[in-house]
């Protein structure tokens, strides 16, 4: 008959320092991941950001050249 093996012999040939190593590299694995997406995140919303301020700089640099009488007003 087959015997199968206990709990505590199990443990005992478990290489817990290879387990602990194993973690570690996932752990940092993860940890780059999650940096790697929040980087890309800030400089996307940066980007647009940028993009928005140069818009408006530029349409108020054009609209500052328009006398106030031909200025057409959003809340007329």
């Amino acid at each position: 008959m087959n015997q199968s093996p206990t709990l505590s012999t199990n443990l005992t040939d478990f290489d817990f320092d290879a387990a602990r190593r194993d973690a570690e590299v996932q752990r940092r694995a993860a940890m780059d991941d999650v940096w790697r997406g929040a980087n890309a995140a800030l400089a996307t919303a940066g980007s647009h950001a940028l993009r928005s301020a140069q818009r408006l700089a530029h349409r108020l640099t054009r609209r500052a050249g328009r006398p106030a009488h031909l200025r057409v007003s959003p809340f007329a």
